[in-house]
Formats: structure tokens, sequence, C-alpha cells
């Protein structure tokens, strides 16, 4: 069955299934290599994120590519519990850089512990996920390990530049900016760490070090592109209980999404001096009677319909993600012993891009 002709209700089923198996084995394995002896406020808070309600989703991403393209997912695990790691550092950074105060629920680690504490265990965290690299040399042979290695590095440096620019353009108080380079953001931040990272990696682990790992690169973008949009969406219209983190942050912090973007286009030139004239101070500096030009913000996106052009946006990079992966996976040699497994991996595969965009959180 194909991924169009499964009922929506089936398909989020089943991919809530998988995603709810595939973290379960990830966080087990990852707590599992945590160390137990630790300084005060280091390891034990690197187990904090992980161990909080989330979907697992990049995780589940590297153990269904790998089984889905005919691998032994058992042996994509410790890939997977790299990439956790590397997710979940990076959210600790995140936090601190956005000034977050919630996270997945429950307070951040920087508003519950401070900055400085935030700091170390996020660096602690992406030291553990290069503990894991390491182990790959042992698990998996040279070869691959240092192919996964290489994968790591290029997913970093393109977050970490994906990230640059997000910063830059509230720094800099960027105001001119168009579609493209919003997505072009996506690519190297979203796009990269959250889809083409854990794909690459799990097709590597089925087929081999020497192995094509860019097959699902278009997939994985379109996808990253999607979810971002879906994520500032969310951001703007969902509730706080299903989200886990602030309504409106994005607003508050000044962060360029498609929507606010849109809304710069869209707006006379006095609404737009005045949207200017906002993302022109920090937070801080806006202080607590910011929230009624928070709220007019919100309304004026209502007034010029930028939750349903960006939700357009979405959907269409929805239907080119699932044409990639319905192509690539049609054009990929049968499994050599098919298992239910690798059929289930192939079933999740193609109803993840309608739940990317169907999700409330």
């Amino acid at each position: 069955m194909t991924a169009a002709a499964r009922p929506l209700a089936e398909a989020a089923t089943l991919v809530e299934r998988v995603l709810a198996r595939h973290r379960e084995r990830t966080v087990t394995e990852l707590l599992r290599h945590i160390p137990e002896q630790s300084p005060p406020y280091l390891y034990e808070l690197a187990a904090d994120y992980p161990a909080r309600p989330c979907k697992g989703l990049r995780s589940a991403l590297c153990l269904a590519t790998c089984a889905a393209f005919g691998g032994d997912s058992g042996r994509a695990l410790n890939p997977a519990v790299t990439v956790e790691l590397f997710h979940n550092g990076f959210l600790i950074h995140d936090d601190i850089q956005d000034g977050s105060e919630l996270r997945r629920g429950a307070p951040t680690l920087s508003a519950e512990h401070g900055v400085e504490v935030a700091l170390n265990v996020g660096n602690a965290t992406n030291l553990l996920g290069l503990r894991r690299l390491m182990a790959n040399r042992h698990e998996l042979g040279g070869e691959l390990a240092w192919r996964l290695f290489e994968e790591t590095e290029l997913m970093c440096r393109q977050s970490l530049e994906g990230q640059a620019l997000e910063i830059a353009w509230i720094r800099d108080n960027a105001c001119d900016l168009v579609p493209a380079d919003y997505y072009r953001m996506c690519l190297k931040k979203t796009s990269w760490y959250t889809f083409l990272y854990p794909c690459r990696s799990g097709l590597l682990v089925a087929e081999g070090a020497n192995t094509d790992a860019a097959r699902l690169d278009r997939f994985g973008w379109y996808l990253g592109a999607a979810f971002q949009i879906q994520d500032d969406v969310l951001n703007l219209i969902g509730t706080e209980a299903d989200y886990g983190k602030e309504i409106a942050g994005d607003l508050w912090e000044g962060k360029r999404t498609l929507l606010l973007i849109h809304l710069l286009e869209r707006c006379t030139p006095a609404e737009r001096a005045r949207v200017v004239r906002y993302l022109s101070r920090t937070r801080a500096q806006r202080g607590p009677g910011a929230a009624e030009d928070v709220r007019w913000l919100l309304d004026r996106m209502a007034a010029y319909d930028c939750v349903e052009s960006a939700q357009q946006a979405a959907a269409g990079l929805v239907a080119a993600a699932e044409r990639e992966i319905t192509e690539v996976l049609a054009a990929a040699p049968d499994p050599v012993e098919p298992s239910e497994e690798a059929a289930e991996a192939r079933e999740f595969l193609l109803a993840l891009p309608d739940f990317v965009v169907a999700r409330g959180r």
C-alpha cells in the first residue's frame, strides 16, 4: 500500500507507532552510555532533555532508513544514539541563544540552572556524541566509522552556518529578506540535522561506506523546510500544552520566519515601519509592554493571511517530498531477506511527509 492509498489516520498511527518504538530503543541505549560518576551539574543533566517526552524523529529516521534499504536496524542503533545526542546538545545551546524558558513542556536547562551550567551540559552532550562516533570503529569497522564521522562533521558545519544566518538576521535587524533566504536557512539548519543527516547515516549503515548517501537529500531538504514552516506556524497558533514551548516565542525573539517575511512584504508602509521598529530592539529592551506589540503582530499576520500562505508553502514541499521518497524507494533493490520491519520502515518513510504538517508539536 502506498502513502496515497493509506488513509491519513491509519498512516499517522503507523508513524506514531514507529516513532514510539524507536524512541524507546534509542533513549534506553543513550542513557546506558551516560557516565554514572559525575561532577555536580554535568552528566546527570545531560540525561534531562533526552528523557523528556518527545517524538524522537531523528533517531527514528536513522533506524527506519537503515531497515527500509535492507539493513539491520540493530547495527544503526549506535548511529541513532549519536544523532539524538547531537540533537539534544543543539537544543540546549539554542535555548541559551534564544532565551527560551520552556522545552518539551518543562523549564529549559538555562532557565532552571543558569546559562553557565546549561552551556557546559550542552558541550558535554556533544562530547558524548563524539564518544558514540568513536564506538562505531569497533561495531561497524573503520571505513564505515570514518564515513559516519565525515557525515557528522558536515552536519555540524551546515547547522552552525544556518544558526549563524538566523542570529545575524536578528542582530542586524534584517527586514528585506525574501522567502529564498528563509529556505536557504532551513536547508542549512533544519533540513541537515533533522532529516539529511539521519537519513544519510541510516543509508550508510544499510548499504556500506561506498554507497551514494545523497540519494535521499532532496527528500530530506523538502521535508526539513516543511517541518520548519509547520514549527513556525505552531509557534503562533498551537497550544502550549501540545507545543511544549512558549507560544509566539518566535515573535518575542524576532525570528525571521516565513510568516514574518510574508508580513513585511504585504503590510502598509506605516505598518512596516512599526514592525521594523519592534524588531530593532532585543526582547530585554522591549520589556513586558511588548505584549501589546506581539498581539498586534499576530493580528496583522491574520489580516494578511500569513499563516495560510505558509501552510500552502509547506503543503507544496510535502508533495515534493512524497514524490522523491516514492521514486527513491521504487528504484531501490528489494531486500535480500524481506522482513516485516523493512516493509513497515518503507511505509513509515512514505507516510512521514503528511505527518510532518499534521503534527501538533
